[in-house]
């Protein structure tokens, strides 16, 4: 672990212990990958999105720092809080965007690439956010490594030690939970993700 990784980790310690001004100390030391990470999630939503990263950054940032019991063990975990709270925030403005007739202006999400700051294939966010929960229901652990692994951006080796499972373990979760994900999103199970489309899995 990096000088800078420990530091984060210590701060992290210090905001559970509740210590809020720790807060004011963690920004800066995360700022420029939680800006990677809100401008990756802001690449893959519909054309005509007024939300700027700087703006998603804030606004998931203030949400994770309000929690009374946040319960980040290291900085992989306040990394998956972070994606969680930027798929929350837009979830939440697809949501009141949604006039769109079904099914339209909807394109499939690019599982095969987990790298944040790679823009991929806009997606639908609302029927995404439905196969993630259902994912989570039936299995919370593949739900966790692609949260880390796919939103958060982890490496498959962060991955594993925050789930704290071996990296063949959360590799094997990966790749179960891609191929649930891809057949729930083509499959017609959800809404406006038919066979045939166009710039489907």
């Amino acid at each position: 672990m990096s000088s800078g990784e420990q530091r984060v980790t210590r701060i992290l310690e210090t905001l559970r212990s509740g210590d809020d001004r720790a807060g004011e100390e963690l920004l800066p030391l995360v700022y420029d990958e939680l800006r990677a990470l809100a401008r990756a999630r802001l690449a893959r939503t519909p054309p005509g999105n007024t939300l700027q990263p700087t703006a998603l950054v804030h606004e998931a940032y203030m949400r994770l720092i309000g929690e009374e019991d946040p319960g980040w063990e290291n900085r992989a975990h306040f990394f998956g809080a972070a994606a969680q709270a930027m798929r929350d925030i837009l979830v939440e403005q697809a949501r009141r965007k949604a006039t769109l007739k079904r099914g339209g202006g909807r394109r499939a999400i690019d599982l095969d690439h987990a790298e944040p700051a790679i823009e991929s294939p806009v997606i639908d966010m609302l029927a995404l956010d439905e196969a993630l929960r259902s994912l989570e229901a039936s299995e919370p652990r593949a739900h966790q490594v692609v949260m880390l692994h796919f939103f958060a951006g982890l490496t498959m080796e962060q991955t594993a030690q925050a789930v704290g499972v071996s990296e063949r373990t959360a590799a094997r979760e990966w790749r179960y939970a891609r191929a649930k994900l891809k057949k729930e999103l083509d499959g017609g199970s959800l809404p406006g993700v038919g066979a045939g489309e166009e710039g489907e899995l």
